[in-house]
């Protein structure tokens, strides 16, 4: 069990009025998808409504600030989570998109007052992507995710 999954699990109760927004990036969805699955679930297995969760498709991690901008003004919505899975390759494309993509987030997060939480994988190839689902051997990244948004959005 993760630290997150250990610590965040004990004494939180959310309120079933809670709304949680997901900002799924399209872009190797094969992770994306199996990311979204598992924090769905966790947020439900949280007490979230499934009513109450709200989801968003963008192209890529590079448009999940814009997604998680659009969702933070147009929704009532407690906390976000941008989802996405950005795999190394042969150029400094990567460090370009991860950089960007963390450092939008964080701005938006600032600047609506909502909590925007960067479940966003950065990794060097694919089985450390896959090691990091739902059934890898470093956890699920999904998992925590949700624990984590459930966590703020009770902040």
């Amino acid at each position: 069990m993760s630290s997150i999954k250990k610590n965040i699990k004990i004494g939180i109760k959310v309120n079933k009025s809670v709304k949680i927004g997901i900002v799924k990036s399209v872009y190797n969805s094969e992770i994306t998808d199996a990311l979204y699955s598992s924090c769905k679930h966790e947020l439900i297995k949280g007490g979230v409504l499934e009513k109450n969760i709200q989801t968003m498709e963008v192209p890529g991690a590079f448009e999940l600030p814009f997604g998680c901008k659009k969702m933070a003004k147009s929704e009532k919505i407690d906390a976000i989570i941008a989802l996405g899975a950005i795999i190394k390759g042969e150029t400094p494309h990567f460090d370009i998109i991860a950089n960007a993509c963390a450092k939008g987030i964080m701005k938006i997060s600032i600047k609506s007052g909502t909590p925007i939480v960067f479940g966003v994988l950065t990794t060097n190839n694919l089985a450390q992507a896959k090691a990091r689902i739902k059934g890898g051997k470093r956890g699920d990244k999904g998992v925590e995710a949700a624990l984590t948004a459930l966590h703020m959005s009770i902040l």
